[in-house]
């Protein structure tokens, strides 16, 4: 009867330090999810920074560059004279 208690005992103990690994694995896994959740939300931020960034300074060339054409044509039209 003694060895069946003892058994019994080291059965639970194996059992219960297989439960606290598998809880601190799914504790780590966790963490491990929300840190990429969080890497590629801020990836993401960046790159809409980015092309926001981008897109200005496409839409303020090609502003600036629209001028300079109106500002070149005005100066190549002849002037009209007075009446």
């Amino acid at each position: 009867m003694r060895k069946v208690l003892v058994a019994l005992s080291v059965i639970s103990a194996l059992g219960l330090i297989a439960c606290d690994n598998s809880k601190e694995k799914a504790e780590a896994d966790k963490a491990a999810t929300e840190a990429k959740a969080a890497a590629d939300k801020a990836a993401a931020d960046t790159k809409a920074a980015a092309d926001k960034a981008a897109e200005d300074a496409k839409a303020a060339a090609d502003k600036a560059a629209a001028d300079a054409k109106a500002a070149a044509d005005k100066a190549i039209e002849p002037a009209k004279p007075n009446p």
